[in-house]
């Protein structure tokens, strides 16, 4: 089976799972065709080498179109402020900057959108696991939640930008190394949270995760979800899996160690399910 093995030794977001499927083989220009087809508008992508000490790394964004383009263009990165993917239910009835998208609706853009039915149907599999954790979190039911955060467009956008890379590559199924999510505290949009901040550590119920002393969220509550949603098999480096190449996706901030996820590429025998 065609196989990809995260290495998520500085964790993972979205963007960063996207950049190493673009280094991995996915052609940008049929990426950013794709990804058009959703019909979301007020955005352009980010899409450059990068060296992350020493690591050749593609990173990817989203950045958007708006006044506000400077803080959302951290919306996935490895930033200690991570107020966009921290807190991502709103239920205050206020107005944000931020578009406001409820489970509905997101299903909606993604059904109507001329994407391969494999890709819709794990694309909307990952957005239950966002809301069901955020659900649980504050107390509310999943139809109840809006994510004026996590439904905005580059959120979207890195979703199914994700599934729809690993199936253009053809990759047949997904492990992933314990998660490295980093330490300290967070600031969201209800206070200060710990790391990993509440619905992060809630989607990484049954998964293995650490933490070191490298500062900062490393694991965003989108890439714990394509994780827990897309990955049969997380743990060490399966011994028998040699694989035949390697990409590398780049997170924004600069760490003390490489802010990279690492993907190895291969063909392996069907892995057992966690």
């Amino acid at each position: 089976m065609k196989t990809v093995y995260l290495d998520c030794f500085s964790g993972i977001s979205g963007n960063m799972f996207v950049g190493m499927l673009l280094q991995a083989g996915v052609p940008f220009e049929a990426f950013k065709t794709a990804m058009n087809s959703l019909g979301l508008d007020g955005y352009s992508f980010v899409f450059e080498p990068v060296s992350k000490l020493g690591i050749q790394a593609v990173y990817y964004n989203v950045q958007l179109d708006s006044e506000h383009a400077h803080v959302e263009q951290g919306h996935h990165d490895h930033d200690d402020l991570q107020q966009h993917q921290n807190e991502m239910v709103d239920m205050t009835g206020h107005h944000h900057h931020h578009a406001h998208r409820g489970l509905p609706e997101i299903m909606e853009i993604i059904n109507n959108s001329p994407m391969p039915a494999g890709v819709k149907e794990k694309s909307l599999a990952v957005f239950q696991e966002l809301a069901q954790a955020e659900a649980k979190v504050h107390g509310v039911p999943v139809e109840e939640i809006h994510f004026h955060e996590v439904g905005a467009v580059d959120c979207i956008l890195d979703i199914v930008g994700t599934v729809w890379g690993l199936d253009y590559l053809g990759i047949e199924q997904i492990g992933s190394s314990p998660l490295h999510v980093g330490s300290g505290f967070v600031r969201c949009a209800h206070g200060v949270m710990p790391v990993p901040a509440p619905a992060t550590a809630e989607l990484l119920c049954g998964i293995p995760y650490y933490s070191t002393d490298v500062k900062g969220e490393l694991v965003t509550p989108t890439g714990a979800a394509l994780v827990k949603t897309l990955a049969s098999y997380i743990g060490p480096h399966p011994q028998s899996f040699v694989h035949e190449k390697t990409a590398y996706g780049a997170g924004t901030k600069n760490l003390a160690i490489p802010n990279v996820v690492r993907g190895f590429l291969g063909t392996a025998d069907k892995w057992q399910l966690r």
